[in-house]
């Protein structure tokens, strides 16, 4: 099963407040951890995870902290989830080379794998933090 994890639920969070909620130009950690509820300290840690990872800018000083570093239109939710995770893939072999496979000689679903990941990379690739942001205004409909 493809799944993200929180780190990875708290940095979009972290962006779409960003790009989206507050007004203020920089935001601190403690900001975003108290407004939604998550561990400070996690939070600071994600957040210097992208700020490594060029997703946003940091500014030390007493009124210091977080920015986007493009606007949210040119963030993708594919460099976000690389940044916080690595290498996306559907499976163990999809994220790494495929001689780290066992079956890479026997296996019979690869071609269809990889064209399931392909799919998949591509929509993230193409998704950006502002079309992220987007599907939050959205409500999804429900089986009918």
């Amino acid at each position: 099963m493809l799944k993200l994890t929180k780190k990875t639920d708290y940095a979009l969070m972290a962006l779409l407040h960003m790009g989206f909620v507050t007004d203020q130009p920089l935001v601190n950690a403690k900001e975003i951890a108290e407004t939604y509820q998550i561990p400070v300290e996690m939070m600071a840690k994600i957040l210097q995870t992208l700020s490594r990872g060029g997703v946003i800018v940091s500014e030390n000083g007493p009124k210091g902290g977080y920015a986007l570093s493009r606007p949210a239109e040119r963030i993708t939710v594919a460099e976000v989830i690389e940044v916080i995770e690595g290498p996306l893939g559907i499976t163990d072999c999809m994220a790494g080379p495929a001689a780290a496979c066992m079956q890479a000689d026997r296996c019979t679903i690869r071609t269809p794998v990889e064209h399931i990941q392909q799919r998949i990379s591509s929509l993230l690739e193409h998704m950006s933090v502002a079309e992220f942001h987007h599907m939050t205004l959205t409500p999804v409909a429900g089986p009918n």
